[in-house]
């Protein structure tokens, strides 16, 4: 263990797992020695990270998550309390598939809500926002706001976390009212122009 983070005396940290400065590791945590975390990431309790699994900076796990292998956390990520990620697409107790992972890539800045599942070999693009309860099981574009089962798409959201008033197709511009930021929708994709 290096000085460097936190980790809580019930948590286990295999050896060989490499953990940025700064990070907070809770009660019940298991990392896994293949593991790669960036800084300042905070695993809430019950939290498992596998293996094959890469998380960047700033990266919040809320309790009760697994983070399996072939799971790529981005930066800025925040994983609400007991959303769930898969790594096999037809799993069976009896066939052993772990050559068949699906890699899963969630990108900057996305939220994954409470109780969220986000099924395997998808793209979650920066900044969206999958609200809770959601099962999101194809490719999301970046800032999109998806929700239900399965996951559909009824929104764009800001960086800073709010809807923004842009229709889902067309083209389009508005202003997030927080912070003031304009967005642009053109051919269904959004995004910041300044």
């Amino acid at each position: 263990m290096g000085a460097n983070y936190t980790v809580h005396p019930s948590a286990i940290v295999d050896e060989g797992a490499q953990i940025g400065e700064g990070c907070r590791i809770w009660h019940w945590v298991h990392i896994c020695a293949g593991a790669r975390i960036g800084r300042a990431c905070s695993f809430g309790q019950n939290v498992f990270v596998g293996n094959d699994v890469v998380i960047g900076n700033n990266v919040k796990v809320q309790n009760n998550v697994s983070v399996y292998d072939a799971v790529t956390l981005e930066d800025d990520v925040f994983c609400g309390p007991s959303m769930v990620f898969t790594n096999v697409y037809n799993p069976r107790s009896a066939v052993i598939r772990k050559d068949e992972y699906r890699r899963t890539l969630i990108r900057r800045g996305v939220t994954l809500g409470a109780n969220s599942t986000i099924v395997c070999g998808v793209t979650v693009g920066e900044y969206a926002f999958v609200g809770a309860g959601a099962v999101v099981n194809y490719d999301v574009p970046d800032y999109a706001l998806m929700v239900g089962v399965p996951a559909r798409q009824i929104g764009w959201m800001s960086q800073h976390g709010e809807r923004l008033n842009l229709p889902l197709n067309g083209n389009a511009e508005t202003v997030c009212e927080q912070t003031g930021k304009r967005y642009e929708l053109r051919d269904g994709r959004c995004r910041l122009v300044g």
